[in-house]
């Protein structure tokens, strides 16, 4: 009998295994890494574990989790068995607060526009009423002149009166309708976010004792990222040039961030981490060779600035969408009527437009105005996998808030610059909050003095105006990255440049704007611009002078630029005749002058140079 309730026992153990019993754990983000795209985030939960199989599930997440970045650090006297990420869509995130209040903004309305209804019902029988007693005295009987006129003074205020009223009136209700239709679009653009599910992670364990678990949960969600941008600032030449380093951060996860631990990170997750390797070089005939030519029709040479709007399949504005310069940190988010505004930087080509729930578009620069309407990728919105009463799988198709997309004013706020072997982080010391709303909030990382030395820049052959140029040395000490920077100089806002901080000189240039102060002045002189016939050669010369003059009331560093051309064939001569002691680059033709002026002062310098060339032939020297 002891061997038959045994037997019994592990038939019963066999065909009734150990259930799992579900618990939730509240989780809270502690801390958030944001990369140029995409954001670690980073949770933090404790929950009594009972004896048993458990499975520990963390609810109300994002739906953008990347599932193959999460990673789980579990402390307690259990093991951790799986760990699963799933899609809910019976639990959607929570804007119902958000909504009730929109909702309760309607009603308030709606009763105002009633109201304002009811007034013009009762106006317009005053009207009725007036109107229906105009006549004086009856028909038969005749009234004086000064009952007359009494009468009409009286018909004319009331008429007016009730007027004026019923326009005012009308005008505020059509105002009331106007903010109740903003409001219900608003409403309608919740309604449509809450049909996206929300993220899921599921963590089964096996305890052998009852204990207290403490969770570190970590993923990586799209949908988030930050661009480096730069107040430069220079009171005056005599001083040190001032750069505020800022990150211009967005995310639209659909989770908020609330008095959390921000770090800003350089580094970005979604670029491939694979070494190129070289392929063998075949060299052929140029007949059997194919050439590429990847930047066929750009024009982005003459480029400078790029704007314009993106724009839905039904061209329709799209806020919140990254516009980024292609190969570059340069970027922006296009604001609640889907325009964006970009410095593009020397060699960009191209620029690339991402939205979720749409394809990636990769827009050539022809010109300074691009308008781009996206294309919806049907298979992101529709690739997903039901798993029991989720869904697991990869979704997409979110769409950023109907809000306005603005740039916010810079919180003062202190970070550490730590640097890593392959990255540089920043850590921000105050805890800090960001919605998921799509706008873009400007957080100060840093501010530097930098030792600068200033110089005037001019090319008086192609620009009458001289340039001023802030050298930084040892720039690369300050862990920057290549993106937009708003010029101030003397107190006033002179425009935008971009901070080329992959440049490999140990010299960072920036051109901090015109200085009207200088003049600079190239004229031909004619007695020194001759033809003559030396044998078989035609003999060219050409003369210029050059002028500079320091008005300002401090002595200046100028560099001056110009150039005599470079002979392509050997039939062709040139030779320099006058430089006024400039340096003459033989390869390229250009001749350079390093000069110092007073105040007040003025130099001037002469170009001259001859081309010998066949008489029968003819050259152009203009």
């Amino acid at each position: 009998m002891k061997y038959l309730t045994l037997f019994f026992l592990l038939i019963s153990n066999q065909l009734f295994p150990q259930t799992f019993t579900e618990r939730k754990l509240n989780t809270t983000i502690q801390e958030v890494t944001v990369f140029l795209q995409g954001a670690q985030i980073t949770r933090f939960g404790k929950l009594d574990i009972p004896i048993g199989k458990s499975i520990i599930r963390i609810e109300s997440l994002s739906p953008h989790i990347d599932d193959k970045s999460i990673q789980v650090n579990a402390n307690g006297n259990f093991t951790v068995l799986s760990i699963n990420h799933k899609f809910n869509y019976l639990a959607k995130l929570d804007k119902g607060e958000k909504i009730d209040s929109l909702k309760s903004l309607i009603k308030s309305l709606y009763f105002d526009i009633s109201s304002n209804s009811m007034r013009l019902e009762v106006l317009q029988e005053k009207q009725s009423l007036l109107n229906a007693n105009k006549n004086l005295g009856g028909q038969n009987s005749g009234a004086s002149i000064v009952q007359l006129k009494q009468a009409l003074e009286f018909y004319e205020k009331e008429l007016s009166t009730i007027k004026s009223e019923e326009l005012k009136t009308r005008l505020k209700t059509d105002e009331l309708k106007e903010q109740k239709t903003r409001l219900e679009q608003q409403i309608a653009e919740f309604t449509r976010q809450d049909d996206l599910p929300t993220g899921e992670i599921e963590i089964r364990i096996d305890s052998k004792g009852t204990s207290q678990g403490e969770f570190n949960i970590t993923y990586l969600v799209a949908n988030a990222g930050w661009y480096p941008k730069y107040d430069v600032r220079v009171e005056n030449i005599s001083k040190p040039l001032e750069l505020k380093y800022k990150a211009d951060v967005y995310q639209n996860t659909g989770v908020d961030w609330e008095n959390v631990k921000m770090i800003f990170s350089n580094g970005n997750p979604n670029q491939s981490g694979v070494a190129p390797e070289l392929q063998t070089w075949h060299l052929n005939y140029a007949r059997n060779t194919i050439y590429n030519t990847p930047n066929h029709g750009v024009v982005s040479n003459s480029v400078r600035n790029v704007s314009g709007k993106i724009l839905s399949e039904d061209g329709e504005p799209l806020p919140g969408a990254n516009v980024v310069v292609k190969g570059s940190t340069i970027g922006t988010i296009s604001d609640v009527e889907g325009n964006y505004s970009l410095t593009l930087p020397n060699g960009a080509t191209h620029i690339v437009v991402s939205f979720i729930g749409y394809f990636d578009q990769e827009m050539p620069i022809t010109s300074s105005k691009i308008n781009i309407k996206m294309e919806p990728d049907a298979q992101a919105l529709e690739e997903v996998v039901v798993i029991g009463y989720g869904v697991a799988g990869r979704s997409s198709g979110d769409q950023a808030f109907l809000r306005k997309s603005t740039t916010k004013e810079a919180e003062v706020i202190t970070t550490s610059t730590i640097e890593n072997q392959t990255t540089v982080h920043f850590e921000v010391e105050t805890p800090y909050s960001i919605k998921s709303n799509g706008e873009m909030l400007s957080v100060n990382l840093n501010a530097f003095e930098m030792e600068t030395i200033y110089e005037y820049y001019a090319v008086p052959k192609l620009d009458k105006d001289a340039f001023l140029i802030a050298r930084i040395v040892d720039w690369d000490q300050f862990n920057l990255l290549e993106g937009e920077a708003n010029l101030y100089f003397e107190d006033a806002y002179v425009g935008r440049s971009i901070l080329n901080a992959r440049s490999l000189t140990d010299t960072l240039n920036i051109s901090l704007g015109r200085d009207k102060n200088i003049v600079i002045g190239r004229t031909k002189i004619e007695e020194f611009s001759k033809k003559r016939t030396v044998g078989s050669n035609k003999v060219e010369s050409r003369g210029f002078e050059i002028i500079a003059r320091n008005k300002k009331s401090q002595p200046i560093k100028l560099t001056l630029f110009d150039q005599i051309p470079v002979s392509a064939i050997s039939d062709i001569s040139v030779s320099a005749t006058d430089l006024t002691n400039g340096k003459l680059q033989e390869k390229t033709g250009e001749v350079i002058w390093e000069i110092e002026l007073n105040p007040q002062e003025q130099v001037d310098l002469k170009l001259g140079y001859e081309v010998k060339y066949p008489k029968r032939e003819n050259v152009y020297l203009e």
